[in-house]
């Protein structure tokens, strides 16, 4: 079609033909992830399980290289197919708009005109000879359904009705123009640049190329998309969708199907993994310490699924908002009988540290839990933006409640997504929060009846958690659960109201400071800076033993190393085992230490 279209060619437009193309784009598309998925699930899996030396990691690179390649091509295929069933569409909705006036015209016998205008019969009775007033012809261009002319001025009662006819023809037609410029523009953007390779400024196009689809496909696809809905509804709602109809959500949509609480795991993973290439070449074309730093941690994710390491990993969450968002689970979490969920706390952020520190204590988590119990499955969740400060603990000013009251609401729809997706009967669900985390976790457990489905609560490294005794956190004192290394000056902080007291410039002084006022201000004191010290008898959690960590000050300098070991097996085999045993639900077996 052109801008100068005639109705009967609005008409005659053959929506099923276009239709018919997005289906072959989509067969194209299914094919490309086919073939994505046999590499990355068994090709690579089989060739890292046999082979190894330089030549095998030569193989492994050009594997990975054409998995991305068909990764692109399921991308870019799966964005065509979209454009193309959303212009059907669209066009049918002008096909309907013709139809209705055509119809009206024709139960009038009024005749309507290739440019649209229509001709209407005498009607009516003059003032003055009682004669019919003759009939016409009216254009069309002015807003359909104004109210009819009075008769002193025309009439002839059939000129109201042969504008409004000619009217809703002519904004048929100019709608249906519009449309076919819009996509028109859409479909000679989506091309791809010639050779075998996918460079990152291919990517980068891709993610302009879909950000386009989506501005299109509005009306089509994304008013449907249940975001204020309740997790099971969401469930239900994806279960409901014909494959076709979830493969244009995928490419289309991958961010908010990736993010969407109550998708299942393995749909939330697939769109996770699009989307973490979309948001790659969105970054790349980016300036600025926050592109350069998200993009460094979305790398360091992206080599760390292809990698093949056991428990396989699932993206349940991936996004750029923020100090950026990323939910990696070890283990299928929809499968799994015993699921971990486990908050981090200050300063962190979507970076290279997070996806290597924070990454591992997850994965170090489902190893041991999976020791324990074989279904199993741990996740790290950096749902929120934990307060972040530019020189480690030097102040104190940034832990406020506000980000763990909004972090503890984001954190409790995850949960809730969990539940609602979980395959087994009755799932045991572990939240586990460290530093900061743990004042989140907190803040869930007062929010909506607390945390949805979680039996134990794990605090580890905790400032404080909001409220002063175990019992307040919904799941029973004797199933929360509390490590404190010796040495970790975050569970040594003084409560804010001692540092108002007298403290406040030593705490802004840096942590030395804050951990010597700790000392001295909360002798006989079991107050933290966000409430009762989790790890005293006056909050009446259980305690398990952790090794005493690293001092402060020792001859290597100042090391703040007691506060981030808790997990490690090897640095800290007591508490990373007793974490393990509560999320395999095995907390009958953890051993109790004394109070302080």
């Amino acid at each position: 079609m052109t801008s100068k279209i005639t109705w009967a060619q609005l008409r005659d437009v053959n929506c099923a033909e276009l239709e018919g193309a997005a289906d072959g784009w989509g067969r194209a598309s299914n094919l490309a992830d086919a073939g994505r998925d046999r590499i990355d699930k068994q090709l690579l899996n089989e060739l890292r399980g046999t082979q190894q030396g330089e030549a095998a990691d030569a193989a492994v690179g050009r594997l990975r290289q054409l998995s991305q390649n068909f990764q692109y091509v399921y991308t870019e295929c799966g964005l065509l197919r979209t454009t193309l069933n959303s212009m059907a569409h669209e066009i049918r909705g002008q096909q309907r708009a013709l139809q209705e006036a055509l119809d009206d015209a024709e139960a009038l016998k009024f005749t309507v005109h290739p440019d649209g205008s229509v001709t209407y019969p005498e009607a009516g009775e003059g003032l003055i000879d009682d004669k019919p007033m003759p009939g016409g012809t009216a254009t069309g261009g002015g807003v359909p359904g104004l109210l009819p002319p009075s008769g002193l001025v025309a009439p002839n009662p059939n000129v109201a009705k042969a504008q409004d006819i000619a009217d809703r023809v002519v904004k048929a037609l100019r709608t249906a123009a519009d449309i076919d410029w819009r996509y028109t523009r859409i479909l000679r953007k989506l091309k791809a640049e010639e050779g075998l390779k996918v460079p990152d400024s291919t990517w980068t196009d891709a993610a302009t190329d879909a950000a386009a689809v989506r501005n299109a496909a509005g009306a089509y696809l994304n008013e449907a998309i249940p975001h204020n809905a309740s997790p099971a509804e969401r469930k239900a709602w994806w279960a409901g969708l014909t494959q076709e109809q979830r493969e244009e959500y995928l490419a289309v949509y991958p961010d908010q199907i990736g993010n969407l609480d109550g998708i299942p795991a393995v749909v939330r993973d697939a769109a996770n993994r699009d989307n973490l290439q979309l948001l790659i070449g969105k970054l790349e074309g980016q300036e600025g310490d926050k592109a350069e730093t998200q993009l460094a941690g979305l790398r360091e994710i992206d080599r760390q699924l292809h990698d093949g390491r056991k428990p396989p990993m699932f993206l349940l969450g991936i996004g750029d908002e923020g100090n950026g968002r990323a939910i990696v689970s070890y283990g299928n979490p929809d499968t799994a009988r015993n699921v971990s969920a486990y908050v981090p706390g200050l300063n962190t952020s979507l970076d290279e540290e997070f996806t290597k520190a924070d990454l591992k204590r997850a994965r170090d988590t489902a190893m041991g839990t999976l020791n324990h119990a074989p279904s199993s499955a741990a996740i790290v969740w950096l749902g929120y933006d934990a307060p972040q400060t530019p020189d480690g603990l030097r102040s104190l000013a940034v832990m406020g409640d506000e980000r763990a009251e909004r972090g503890g609401s984001a954190f409790n729809g995850f949960m809730s997504g969990l539940v609602a997706t979980n395959d087994n009967e009755n799932p045991h669900l572990t939240a586990i929060g460290h530093s900061y985390g743990s004042r989140t976790v907190g803040a869930a457990t007062q929010q909506g009846g607390g945390i949805p489905g979680v039996d134990d609560i794990v605090l580890v490294g905790s400032p404080g958690v909001g409220v002063d005794h175990a019992e307040d956190l919904g799941v029973g004192k004797d199933h929360v659960f509390v490590g404190a290394a010796e040495h970790d000056i975050v569970t040594m902080l003084p409560s804010k109201q001692q540092t108002a007291f007298g403290a406040v410039g030593l705490v802004a002084a840096g942590p030395v400071a804050s951990y010597v006022v700790g000392d001295l201000a909360d002798q006989g004191d079991d107050d933290l800076w966000f409430g009762k010290d989790p790890a005293s008898e006056a909050f009446g959690a259980r305690r398990f033993p952790v090794d005493d960590g690293p001092r402060l000050v020792n001859g290597e300098g100042i090391s703040i190393d007691a506060h981030s070991q808790y997990f490690d097996p090897r640095k800290d085999t007591s508490s990373a085992n007793s974490i393990a045993l509560i999320a395999a639900g095995h907390s009958q077996r953890v051993k109790v230490e004394r109070y302080r």
